[in-house]
């Protein structure tokens, strides 16, 4: 496996790197994701040293540029002594070996470069596993020729081996690596599965953020649970999924679950590995979609975390728009957005601006499983008043000599501690 990017830097291995971005009729906005591709770069750990940006009718399918930019493109790399070239855009095995030949230097296309970054964040054994699985299915097509090998893994952006030992060689070895890793994955996301079943069973609702990379999704689960996690002003700062409990107004308790950041154009192989990891957002109760309120690209975001959410199912879900950042705009930020719904709370997480706001908006988004029922419970019992109390919400009570009489909205886990006292259920509230 190769040297980590830390151990890159400290041995002064940083990669010298030139983008390149091509923009087409069908794709019309390849300056601004050129300049996305630049942050990637920054936050794989390369040094950025120049950028060309081509307008072409339609994909060159040998070079994916015209062959006269390629020639231009080559001298930048010997003037600039570039280690490596990429692509703001998926390349075909041919483009790259074309590319290769000529520029006489290490081609790498967006796909590899956010495949490279997931397996530099990767820190759970499921996480892990994920970035392996959508690195081995993005690699088996790009095997070309009898007995390659492939010697490129080692140091450097887009060649860290996705396991502890480097790819074999054969399609055999890496088809079967692929099973092994399906199967340990489809046993995840059984384990999911029951943990969901047993939250449901304990009426413990479940809500995901979902948004564009560096919304601010993860310093608003520190306010949220008043905890502390990572948090990071670069993308993908959070790959792997955390959850915290987070109390509501009502008293109510959700689990609140962080999820990795979107991208326009992430790649399939991407969104089909993290399926375990993304299931948690199809089955949440709530979506909280936190939208970047500074980002002069907030529009195309929002459109791009949408696509992907209808990628995995998840679009009809309930949704609620939080848009982030209020502090790094003039205003109320009201104008930027044009706010007509209530579907949308305006906030800041790093200044703590509208969590009450918008922690009242998830009470009200979130149905309220339960029941209204009668309880007597024994004087003996009293233990039971203050959870009663505080834990639902009480309509009448009436002490009488050996037992106390509550009539009660109950959420479905103190239902069922209090099962033996239910004297009568009622249909409505």
């Amino acid at each position: 496996m190769g040297e980590s990017l830390t151990q890159q830097i400290n041995q002064g291995l940083t990669e010298k790197v030139i983008l390149v971005g091509l923009e087409t009729p069908n794709d019309p906005d390849g300056l601004v994701l050129l300049k996305e591709l630049g942050r990637l770069a920054d936050t794989a750990g390369a040094q950025v040293v120049d950028q060309i940006l081509q307008k072409r009718l339609q994909p060159d399918p040998s070079f994916f540029i015209g062959r006269g930019k390629v020639e231009e493109l080559r001298e930048r790399c010997a003037v600039f002594k570039a280690d490596l070239v990429i692509f703001n855009d998926e390349l075909t095995p041919v483009q790259v070996r074309n590319l290769e030949q000529i520029l006489n230097c290490r081609v790498l296309d967006r796909t590899n470069l956010i495949l490279d970054i997931f397996a530099q964040r990767a820190r759970t054994n499921e996480g892990k596993l994920q970035v392996e699985l959508a690195q081995l299915r993005y690699l088996l097509p790009r095997l070309i020729g009898q007995g390659m090998n492939l010697s490129r893994l080692g140091a450097g952006l887009g060649t860290r081996g996705p396991g502890e030992t480097k790819l074999e060689t054969d399609r055999r070895h890496i088809r079967r690596r692929i099973r092994v890793l399906e199967q340990e994955l489809d046993k995840i996301r059984q384990r999911r599965k029951l943990q969901r079943e047993r939250r449901e069973r304990l009426g413990l609702p479940v809500i995901a953020l979902v948004g564009y990379t560096n919304a601010g999704k993860s310093t608003l689960l520190n306010r949220l649970s008043k905890t502390e996690t990572l948090v990071e002003d670069q993308l993908f700062s959070t790959l792997d999924t955390l959850s915290r409990l987070v109390e509501l107004p009502d008293g109510r308790l959700v689990l609140v679950s962080d999820t990795v950041g979107f991208v326009r154009k992430l790649p399939h192989h991407l969104v089909a590995a993290f399926r375990a990891t993304l299931e948690e957002v199809r089955e949440a109760d709530l979506i909280l979609h936190v939208v970047d309120l500074s980002s002069p690209e907030m529009e195309n975001e929002k459109k791009a975390v949408e696509q992907v959410l209808r990628e995995i199912g998840a679009d009809n879900k309930a949704t609620l728009l939080v848009y982030n950042k209020l502090d790094l705009l003039p205003g109320d930020g009201r104008e930027w957005i044009g706010l007509g719904d209530s579907a949308a709370v305006l906030i800041s997480a790093k200044k703590d601006q509208g969590i009450p706001e918008l922690l009242q908006q998830i009470a009200q988004s979130l149905p309220r499983p339960g029941a209204k029922v009668a309880l007597a419970i024994p004087l003996a019992e009293t233990r039971f008043l203050s959870l009663i109390h505080s834990q639902g919400t009480v309509f009448s009570q009436d002490y009488q000599s050996d037992r106390i009489l509550i009539t009660a909205w109950l959420e479905p886990r103190l239902l069922a501690q209090l099962k033996p006292f239910i004297v009568k259920e009622y249909c409505e509230e």
